[in-house]
């Protein structure tokens, strides 16, 4: 009997899979390690030929886990990063690594972008601001930049598309990213071709738009042969990974919000309407009619990974997290700007840098950590500052990823917010919703609200007011902090290279 259903999910730092039974639990998982590239300061790249080989590893663990035969699956979700921009030839085959949707290269193309445009009117009609995340500017960028990887192209796609084509044979787009990209007309519901001009591109590049529970095609026989999924297992367009992840958490009620402790730090706001702000990123929901404004800090839990390595490679982060915990809120003077990877929401500063302010030689590594801690907490919270201007009030928080499962973390970031965060028990995250996504386009479930059965609160960690005053405070001198030095940014590019070419 088909009463299962397989989610899969491309992330920033692992390729991951479940298979679920249809009346709410989760027979098996599995997951796979991506490997994120930065090869120049500001880049960030990854591999799709490494996704797909991932997705055929993590599907067959999934089944061998289990035992069952692939006969049972009705269908399958991909959810992943978006927009992650991806290049294909004619043979269909990868022309380059992928460019992330972190990646801040196209600064300067960004600029021309803002000069033949109006940004104020791009905004209006594709709801997406010009900014790091645009894939026009990026595309601009190969051609200015790599002629030859763009003489070769004929196809361009976001992560779970190329997955979707890697299992179907079918280039589709789905309606996230065709939003988050900055080249679809939001009213029209369909391609700008100003844009696409600009971005040097046709629509022939681009496959057909979908929305996430449509399915798109079905399982190939050489797919078949890779994956061990049976031939004709019916494929969905899938989700973006936020997008899946704050719908398997639960959010569907216009006030719901997520906070994401992941690789990179995600907020998402539900709404019954249309907004729009020039500071945020805006999805449409899974659920027909209803939309997500949202927040993407460019690095936050990959700034974790990387002082780890870095610095502290023999601990593990439950160590690092003891000695975090003995500091006291603020650690002892000590701020951070989490501008690793420049930032997206809601600053748009693809130039910004990541910066430890008021080191002193009485610091230790477990100041720096907590105040790692601490600044990616002070980005969320600049999130729900521009919410409060628009009259958004939160009703409730939950709080997922891998980050949710650190008490101190998750503590921390309860206490910069000043709200209860709701932990959701193993919640595997994006790759559920995909799965339920398949379900709704299968006809395995009737209701969107059925993902309830899925979902348990593990447990309610409450603000500290006293804390949650302090980091009022200093969020403040963190705001200046950057204010001050935002001019300064380019003068340093100008000045090293920044190892831009």
């Amino acid at each position: 009997m088909t009463d299962h259903l397989l989610g899969i999910d491309i992330g920033t730092t692992a390729t991951k899979a479940i298979l679920c039974h249809r009346d709410g639990f989760i027979v098996a998982e599995a997951e796979l390690p991506a490997t994120l590239y930065s090869p120049q300061p500001g880049w960030a790249e990854e591999d799709p030929e490494q996704w797909w080989t991932n997705v055929a590893g993590v599907i067959r663990r999934c089944l061998d886990q289990t035992g069952l035969p692939s006969t049972s699956i009705a269908g399958v979700g991909i959810s992943g990063m978006v927009p992650t921009l991806i290049l294909l030839d004619q043979e269909g085959q990868v022309v380059r690594p992928s460019i992330q949707q972190n990646d801040a290269r196209s600064f300067q193309e960004i600029e021309i972008f803002k000069a033949r445009l109006d940004p104020a009117d791009i905004l209006q009609r594709t709801g997406s601001a010009i900014t790091q995340q645009s894939i026009g500017p990026k595309l601009l960028w190969l051609r200015r930049h790599e002629p030859q990887a763009m003489a070769r192209a004929v196809r361009v796609m976001g992560s779970y598309d190329f997955i979707v084509y890697r299992l179907t044979g079918e280039c589709s787009i789905e309606r996230n990213w065709a939003l988050e990209s900055g080249l679809f007309d939001l009213h029209q519901e369909d391609w700008d071709d100003d844009l696409l001009a600009m971005a040097t591109i046709s629509r022939e590049w681009l496959g057909r738009v979908h929305w996430p529970a449509e399915v798109v095609g079905t399982v190939t026989r050489q797919a078949a042969r890779v994956t061990g999924l049976k031939e004709g297992t019916p494929v969905v367009a899938g989700s973006a990974d936020h997008i899946a992840s704050a719908f398997s958490a639960g959010l569907k009620d216009h006030g719901d919000l997520l906070i994401k402790l992941g690789g990179a730090g995600d907020i998402l706001y539900c709404l019954d309407h249309l907004e729009v702000d020039p500071r945020l990123f805006l999805d449409y929901h899974v659920i027909p009619g209803k939309f997500l404004i949202n927040g993407c800090m460019a690095a936050s839990g990959s700034i974790i990974k990387w002082f780890r390595q870095e610095f502290a490679p023999d601990v593990s982060y439950a160590d690092l997290d003891a000695e975090a915990a003995l500091i006291p809120a603020g650690a002892e003077g000590l701020i951070l700007l989490p501008y690793f990877l420049g930032e997206k929401t809601p600053i748009f500063d693809p130039l910004a840098r990541g910066l430890f302010f008021g080191l002193t030689l009485t610091h230790r590594r477990a100041h720096l950590y907590r105040a790692i801690l601490e600044g990616i907490s002070y980005g969320f919270y600049h999130h729900l500052q521009v919410l409060a201007e628009r009259g958004l009030t939160v009703k409730r928080t939950r709080v997922t990823n891998g980050g949710a499962r650190s008490t101190l973390w998750r503590q921390i970031t309860a206490d910069v917010l000043g709200l209860p965060l709701e932990q959701i028990a193993r919640h595997p995250g994006s790759s559920l919703g995909a799965a339920f996504v398949a379900g709704m386009g299968v006809g395995v479930f009737q209701d969107w609200g059925e993902i309830e059965r899925f979902i348990t609160i593990e447990q309610v960690t409450k603000p500290d007011l006293k804390h949650h005053e302090r980091y009022q405070r200093l969020f403040a001198l963190y705001r200046e902090i950057y204010e001050s030095l935002k001019e300064k940014f380019p003068k340093l590019l100008e000045i090293t290279g920044g190892g831009e070419q």
